[in-house]
């Protein structure tokens, strides 16, 4: 008998391309990864995986079972859903995740509407970072992802995942009160040449877009300070200590010694409900992403 886990892990091998990549996106160290491999192998009585340079390879044997992997992992997903929708009901638990401002500016009315509307459904929200939540939401370990790109510099999805347009979340620059630009209608960027500015943590994909973004007009950004939480970058703006990129989801209230610009080339990003292609037909995917779209539609500009 195959043991699924086995399965899901050779699989994953396949799809990332290497084990230590296939351990971050099961969640498990590459020695978990290598156990699971070696049973795998006693179990079919063949060698799935070959030494190619550094690093392994499937062999020809891996890539048949691989394959074969794939359609039995989908088909599980696909009893679930089937069972799931057979009851014609939102019941259960549905596993969410969001980066923090969708947290903030989406899911309370969603997730109130949720409750109200199916009281059989539980559905629990785990604040993550987009490719966080991309990631397990490939390995399975939740059912829903929020996540989000720039309208210029989209993310990248796996495959097997289909997605659903909520909002575009317009961003302008947070001003110190008293700055020069304070009182303009609109103002460019490039305005910004010589400013401090309050970033996103390093690495991360807003961080990456934000200099990306200010190099593509010229000014390499001199970045004061990180600050992920939108009222810490509005604390530091209001201090003076710099000026930042602030979208409008989810960053109420604002406090008294900050003043908002918008940026004439408009800034949006794009955010997205996400979920695996083989959970379209479960009901609690259906009704959590119309939540969540009622909600969004309520974020004005």
């Amino acid at each position: 008998m195959l043991s699924l886990e086995r399965l899901r892990v050779l699989h994953a091998i396949d799809t990332y391309g290497s084990v230590s990549a296939a351990a971050d996106v099961l969640g498990v160290t590459t020695s978990a990864v290598s156990q699971q491999m070696a049973k795998l192998e006693r179990e079919t009585g063949q060698s799935l995986l070959t030494k190619n340079g550094r690093g392994v390879r499937l062999t020809d044997a891996g890539r048949l079972l691989s394959g074969h992997a794939d359609r039995i992992l989908s088909l599980v997903e696909l009893a679930h859903a089937d069972l799931e929708a057979h009851r014609g009901a939102a019941v259960g638990e549905l596993r969410a995740g969001a980066f923090p401002t969708a947290v903030r500016g989406l899911f309370p009315d969603a997730l109130n509407a949720l409750r109200r509307e199916h009281p059989q459904l539980r559905t629990v929200v785990h604040e993550l970072e987009p490719q966080e939540s991309l990631a397990r939401l490939a390995r399975g370990d939740i059912d829903l992802a929020v996540v989000l790109d720039w309208y210029n510099k989209p993310l990248s999805l796996p495959g097997g995942l289909a997605k659903a347009p909520l909002v575009d979340d317009i961003a302008d620059i947070a001003l110190p009160v008293g700055h020069r630009l304070e009182g303009c209608d609109q103002i460019e960027l490039d305005e910004l040449i010589d400013e401090d500015w309050i970033a996103w943590p390093d690495g991360g994909f807003c961080n990456e877009w934000l200099l990306f973004t200010l190099r593509g007009k010229g000014i390499e950004p001199r970045i004061a300070h990180h600050a992920e939480e939108h009222a810490t970058v509005l604390a530091l703006v209001a201090a003076g200590l710099g000026v930042a990129v602030m979208p409008r989801l989810g960053r109420d209230p604002m406090p008294g010694g900050v003043r908002i610009a918008p940026v004439q080339h408009t800034m949006r990003r794009h955010v997205y409900a996400v979920w695996r292609e083989d959970a379209d037909r479960r009901p609690a995917i259906r009704v959590a992403v119309e939540a969540l779209r009622r909600s969004a539609g309520r974020v004005g500009d």
